[in-house]
């Protein structure tokens, strides 16, 4: 059954994590999971930190964004009980230089959402803004 958009978008800012998909420039979608944080007005924070290992800051998902600013993210829940099923899709688009006061917001939500952020270990937070949003419950 179709979500409204209050109840998908309730549904995506109470998840903890998602599927964000950019596009690669040779190998199409691209894949991977990650964290956020939603304001109220539709703007979706994901840290590049500095606590979980990387080869490098420079992150496939930047150079994809940098190239194609289109992205979405997929919040979903699974359960054997498939009555209990239900996905939340949001449409977005990279801003590439947000305002100073949107990177501190997002990280200021970021923070407190995830205690592994309290410290805001924060090489950078890409900022997206939310231009669609769908969602499916099986309820």
């Amino acid at each position: 059954m179709r979500l409204t958009h209050d109840d998908a978008l309730a549904r995506l800012a109470g998840h903890h994590h998602a599927i964000l998909a950019t596009v690669h420039a040779t190998r199409g979608v691209d894949l991977v999971p990650v964290v956020f944080a939603l304001d109220a007005e539709g703007h979706v924070g994901l840290p590049v930190d500095t606590v979980k290992p990387k080869q490098s800051k420079d992150l496939q998902r930047i150079t994809n964004l940098e190239a194609d600013p289109r992205a979405s993210l997929l919040a979903e829940q699974w359960d054997d009980d498939w009555s209990r099923l239900w996905w939340v899709r949001a449409e977005l688009r990279w801003e590439p230089k947000p305002t100073p006061e949107l990177v501190e917001s997002l990280s200021e939500l970021l923070a407190g959402r995830y205690v592994q952020y309290r410290d805001r270990p924060f090489a950078r937070v890409l900022v997206l803004r939310m231009v669609g949003l769908s969602g499916w419950s099986a309820e």
